[in-house]
């Protein structure tokens, strides 16, 4: 039986990340995927709904009439679109591939094309494709199984007229209309999309008061205004009560708070409630791993029940974003080969949400911080005095930035919203990861005009240096401290009032 250091059950994010981790540490590699190397993290995930919406607002901006020109003549059809989020996802496999291929004759690198299943903590079965089986020994295993959208038993989802992210390719042109179901960043992000080309009515059924309700309340309050605007219809507090296809269409019902039931009919639906572990004939129940009631590899820092067997990426019940896979599956492969291995953290995580206009933020929001009754101070910039935004002539959005209550200020966190946003918070990330706090920032010189110039902004205000001073222009510019036990108390002069309603109480239970 041949035997390798280390084996990698799965080829997504994390997996692949694990075994180009292992090589680094000169070690035999033996990277399993039955399916397609990159998995979702590519083909059905974050970068083909990237691609789709970074194609989006390209379109929109060709239907847009307030920059001082018109594009009288624009044409789209879904296939095209479809095409080139291909021609994306096969130029990122294709990079992929090439590598192992590659490291196949250069490095101790075996990639088998197979399902994997445990015999015992120290030996795997690959079934290959021709139906044929090998067995393999490891001294460790990671597991990077990855996960699949989440079903409900009582919606009749097959993949063409009622789908699940994996169908949106599967439509052979813009629906008519289409109803999402889940108001959480994979919905909204689909409600974006479609709205943007113009070719959609799009209907989100929220069962909350309101989208995104993970975030604070202005960032969720600005997001569904934006895609109402752009003409989504948002059943707000509202459950469905039934799903079914009549005629090759999708009628929905919903239940409205105020007890009256609802009917629609559109050409499609998408439904968006989550994603649940491939945890099925992967042999975890005959080594005896334990796993949480949702399915979930219980584990210490990646190691599982088992001590040789790790567990990465979407089988763990983390944040299931590809960085988050990525830095798994090498922490995994550094925690087992190296004596000090850099210590893995979820406190800098970054995020980028692809909405109208894009969010991205790390470290803590508003309601984290409420909810752990930690005090902290808070400033507020908006795009409209920053520089960059005004020339872009696209003035939606704003900097928020969350510190310590006290001298030293450590950042805690920040969210940005509006254009650009994805590209401003690595810095941030940095000094969160340092527990430093914002004076440095502050008398950092940022290029201008740039939409960073936002953040020293906001650093400057919570010093009392900014340039643009909130007693001016107290309708926008916002800086506050809330205590351990959510008092509010206004940091400067000249404002009448706090708008309270940017923390409302039931951001503070989430």
């Amino acid at each position: 039986m041949e035997k390798f250091d280390l084996c990698v059950i799965g080829a997504g994010p994390s997996g692949y990340a694990a075994a180009m981790r292992g090589l680094d540490f000169g070690k035999r590699v033996l990277l399993i995927e039955k399916n397609r190397l990159g998995g979702a993290g590519i083909w059905n995930g974050a970068l083909s709904s990237k691609t789709l919406w970074e194609l989006s607002e390209a379109f929109k901006v060709t239907r847009s009439t307030n920059k001082g020109f018109v594009v009288y003549d624009s044409e789209i059809h879904y296939q095209d679109v479809i095409g080139e989020m291909r021609r994306a996802v096969n130029e990122r496999h294709a990079q992929l591939k090439e590598q192992v291929e590659v490291l196949e004759r250069q490095a101790d690198l075996t990639f088998m094309q197979g399902r994997a299943e445990l015999v015992g903590k120290n030996e795997v079965s690959v079934e290959l494709e021709d139906g044929s089986t090998k067995n393999f020994e490891a001294d460790n295993i990671i597991i990077a199984i990855g996960s699949r959208p989440r079903y409900l038993s009582n919606i009749p989802i097959d993949e063409k007229v009622i789908v699940t992210s994996d169908g949106i390719s599967s439509f052979e042109d813009f629906p008519k209309s289409i109803v999402i179901l889940g108001a959480g960043v994979i919905g909204c992000e689909f409600a974006t999309i479609f709205s943007n080309f113009g070719k959609t009515k799009v209907y989100l059924i929220d069962k909350q008061d309101r989208i995104l309700p993970f975030e604070d309340e202005d960032i969720s309050r600005n997001v569904a205004q934006n895609l109402e605007a752009n003409g989504v219809t948002i059943h707000r507090n509202s459950s469905l009560k039934e799903m079914i296809q009549v005629d090759g269409k999708v009628q929905y019902t919903i239940l409205c708070e105020d007890g009256r039931e609802e009917i629609y009919t559109v050409e499609k639906a998408l439904v968006s409630v989550g994603r649940v572990p491939n945890v099925e004939n992967v042999g975890l129940d005959r080594v005896g791993m334990e796993l949480d009631i949702r399915g979930y590899a219980v584990d210490n820092e990646t190691q599982t029940s088992i001590s040789n067997i790790y567990a990465v990426g979407d089988f763990t019940a983390d944040i299931a974003l590809v960085n988050i896979a990525e830095m798994e599956g090498r922490f995994a492969v550094e925690r087992i080969y190296s004596q000090k291995p850099t210590p893995m953290t979820y406190e800098n995580i970054s995020t980028i949400m692809f909405l109208n206009p894009e969010v991205a933020g790390v470290g803590m929001n508003e309601i984290q911080a409420r909810r752990k009754g930690i005090a902290y101070r808070c400033a507020k910039m908006p795009y409209k005095l920053v520089g960059r935004a005004i020339a872009q002539r696209n003035t939606t959005g704003f900097f928020k930035i969350l510190v310590t209550d006290d001298e030293e200020m450590r950042i805690l966190g920040m969210r940005a919203m509006g254009n650009h946003a994805s590209s401003t918070i690595e810095a941030m990330a940095l000094l969160i990861k340092k527990k430093m706090g914002i004076h440095e920032l502050a008398e950092l010189v940022h290029p201008h005009p740039s939409i960073v110039e936002g953040i020293m902004s906001c650093a400057r205000m919570l010093l009392g240096s900014s340039i643009m001073k909130p007693s001016v222009f107290h309708r926008d510019m916002s800086c506050y401290r809330v205590s351990a036990q959510g008092k509010i108390d206004n940091l400067f002069e000249g404002k009448e009032s706090l708008n309270r309603n940017e923390l409302k109480p039931q951001d503070a239970e989430g």
